[in-house]
């Protein structure tokens, strides 16, 4: 956290991430520092209309907009929707994304008391997969909120994250908040 600073007031460049638990996580790590350099996290529901998003929010000089993506890694379905969506505005839009299914993932397993990440089989949802793995509730959707609100609940610091996720995240971060 950057020490001895108040927040600005919002500048009209903004980060963009694929949904609430994202949201919580940025907001977690690097909360105090977002609003010490006036920068909103907001979270799209998704990105399969990213390049509705995009024209939506209007990007342009002075309004910059950065996009985090789950699991974009070469042939998933979020690389072909980034791929199109980067030609909406190609110098006012910045999305990167990291590897892991969900941001979840990004959290370092160790602070869960696992090695690794277990994998989940296609034919099951990942959150409830993992929920089952973890021996916690998962039948309801307030089970999956639960079991989030307990992974979140690990995180202390940067160092809890996998360092995929931290590089994203900084980069979007400089973009936003960079000179014109």
């Amino acid at each position: 956290a950057v020490h001895d600073k108040s927040a600005k007031v919002a500048r009209a460049s903004r980060i963009f991430v694929e949904g609430r638990h994202d949201a919580e996580l940025v907001e977690k790590v690097w909360g105090h520092d977002l609003r010490v350099e006036g920068v909103v996290v907001e979270p799209l529901d998704g990105v399969d209309d990213l390049s509705a998003a995009i024209r939506d929010f209007g990007p342009g000089r002075g309004r910059r907009m950065g996009v985090l993506v789950d699991h974009l890694v070469p042939g998933s379905k979020e690389s072909r929707i980034v791929a199109k969506a980067n030609q909406v505005a190609p110098d006012h839009v910045l999305v990167l994304g990291h590897p892991y299914v969900d941001v979840w993932q990004s959290v370092r397993p160790q602070r869960l008391g696992m090695d690794a990440w277990p994998t989940i089989p296609r034919s099951i949802e990942w959150k409830k997969g993992i929920c089952q793995h973890l021996g916690w509730a998962h039948d309801t959707q307030a089970d999956i909120a639960r079991a989030w609100k307990q992974i979140l609940g690990t995180v202390r610091t940067y160092a809890d994250l996998e360092p995929a996720l931290l590089g994203r995240v900084e980069e979007l971060i400089d973009f936003v908040t960079a000179p014109e």
